[in-house]
This record gives C-alpha cells, sequence and structure tokens, in this order.
C-alpha cells in the first residue's frame, strides 16, 4: 500500500522523501515500479477472466460467494479476499434485492389448515415438503401472476404456471404440473401454502385430499412461516424482472420458462446447498440409491 501511494503521488512530490516519511527504501519502490501492475500479471489475468466469465454465466446476479464457490468447484485456486478484491477492480456485484409485497388475500369463510410445516425448511427426500406461492409482474398489457411450487429437499421449482389473470385455477395449473413431474406418493408428502383465498378455495383443498397430501397453512399474517417460496419471488424478481420494462405477457412467459427451467433449476448455485444447483443435488441423492 505505501509503494502504491508513493507510486500514485510521485508527479507531485519527490521520491526520496516520501520514501523517509513512510519509513521504506527507495530500492524497495523501485523494484516495486518494476513489476506489473497486480492486474496484468498472468494469475491475475487468468482470475480475472474466470470471474467475468463466472458473472456474465450468472446473468450478472453472482456476488463474491457465489463466484468463490464456482471457482473451486472447476479447480481454480483462489480465496475469498482474492475474489472480492477481483470484484470490486473490476465493478461487478450481486443485484440488489428490491422490497418484496404479497399477492394473496385470505377469505375469512374458508377454512384453513394449521401450520404443520412450522418453519422446517428442510427436507430429507424429495417430494417430502413442498411449499408454493404467487406474486405479480407488471407489463405494458397489464398485470400477470405467477404460481410456483418448490421442493424444499433441493430447492427446485417443481410446478409453476402463469396467466393474466388471479384465481384458483393459476395455483392448480401450477399443482397439476408438479403432480405430473414429480408423481409423489399419496400420504408422503406435505404441502405449505400461506392463507390466500386461491389455496384456501374448495377446489383447491378437494384437488389435494385427492392426491392424499397432507396440507399445511402460515399462521395468520406471518411471511416467515412461507419464507422459502418468497424469497424465491425476491430471487427472480431481482435476478430477472426488475431492471427493465416488459411488452407483454407472453414475453414474461417466455422469459420465466428459460430462468427457471435453464438457469434456476439446473445452472444457479444455492447457497442453502452448500452452493450447488437442485439438479445437481437432486442427482446426488438418486445415485446414492442406485448404488
Amino acid at each position: 500500500m505505501k509503494f502504491a501511494f508513493i507510486d500514485k503521488e510521485k508527479a507531485f512530490f519527490p521520491i526520496a522523501p516520501m520514501c523517509r516519511l513512510l519509513s521504506v527504501t527507495r530500492q524497495g519502490y523501485y523494484s516495486y515500479a518494476k513489476r506489473p501492475p497486480p492486474e496484468r500479471r498472468p494469475a491475475e489475468v487468468a482470475l480475472r477472466a474466470e470471474v467475468s466469465r463466472i458473472h456474465e454465466k450468472s446473468r450478472g446476479t453472482y456476488g463474491s460467494p457465489r463466484v468463490l464457490a464456482e471457482l473451486r468447484a472447476s479447480g481454480f485456486p483462489a480465496s475469498k479476499r482474492r475474489v472480492e478484491r477481483t470484484m470490486r477492480g473490476m465493478g461487478l456485484q450481486a443485484r440488489p434485492r428490491g422490497r418484496f409485497r404479497t399477492t394473496t388475500k385470505a377469505n375469512p369463510k374458508h377454512p384453513v389448515a394449521p401450520n404443520l410445516l412450522n418453519r422446517q425448511f428442510s427436507a430429507s427426500r424429495p417430494n417430502e415438503r413442498w411449499v408454493t406461492d404467487i406474486t405479480y409482474i407488471w407489463t405494458n398489457e397489464g398485470w400477470c401472476y405467477l404460481a410456483a411450487i418448490l421442493d424444499l429437499f433441493s430447492r427446485r421449482v417443481v410446478g409453476w404456471a402463469l396467466d393474466a389473470t388471479l384465481n384458483t385455477s393459476l395455483p392448480l395449473r401450477a399443482l397439476d404440473e408438479a403432480i405430473r413431474r414429480r408423481a409423489p406418493t399419496p400420504g408422503r408428502l406435505q404441502h405449505h401454502s400461506d392463507r390466500g383465498c386461491q389455496y384456501t378455495s374448495q377446489d383447491y383443498r378437494d384437488e389435494l385430499t385427492e392426491l392424499g397430501i397432507e396440507v399445511s397453512m402460515s399462521r395468520k399474517g406471518n411471511c416467515w412461516d412461507n419464507a422459502v417460496a418468497e424469497s424465491f419471488f425476491a430471487t427472480l424478481k431481482t435476478e430477472l424482472i426488475y431492471g427493465r420494462s416488459w411488452n407483454s405477457r407472453s414475453e414474461v412467459r417466455s422469459a420465466v420458462f428459460e430462468y427457471i427451467e435453464v438457469f434456476y433449476n439446473r445452472q444457479r448455485l444455492h447457497s442453502t446447498l452448500d452452493y450447488k444447483t437442485p439438479d445437481q443435488l437432486e442427482k446426488e441423492h438418486a445415485a446414492q440409491f442406485a448404488a
């Protein structure tokens, strides 16, 4: 740091007095000055290139922890501080999250289920616990609404649906997709949601009962009881929706499909999963039982 200060100020002050003031030798400074700047050294050039590649691959969403995890997974030697310093020098950072508001509203006439999940946001296997919620997205055609279901074992989005209207058919379509994809065993799956009228409706409750799925619901006005689903929507909005305008609902649908099915489920590293992807974790789990 002292040599860097001298190098920066040498156009304004003599080198020798600055060296004496900072208790360094002129020989040390001149040796420093002959070395190429850190960003031009081969190791730093390689690191900057790899950090840039990973950050671009993440669509500009990764901060230093995920960049570091991917570097280490690929066998690239780097420390936490080195990655942080490199990203600062390149002006790279994770996208900041915006404020999140809930969409669903309760109907006091509908019966509700107890909070059986009780903030147990983990699972020992796939199709043990699912969480679900609904959010909204603005387009130049008007609002559209997205319902999504996540498996708490891998944080994988197992079912989703997007539409221009907010009614019970929207989460039912997401549920139907999740059932078709995962085929959970009746009596072995818990389904958790908030108390939104779409989830407490007779049609939705009948569907869960017919499928042999145990029902759990958040406590009144307690968003933390469904924190994983809300966190997913906050991530999706930060990494995909915010920062641009959307011309149409079909444009949003295509972007959400690509984000969930290609990036989120298969490429994005999740800190909760020890920086693995949902797809990777589920394949590792399946391999354990196949061995």
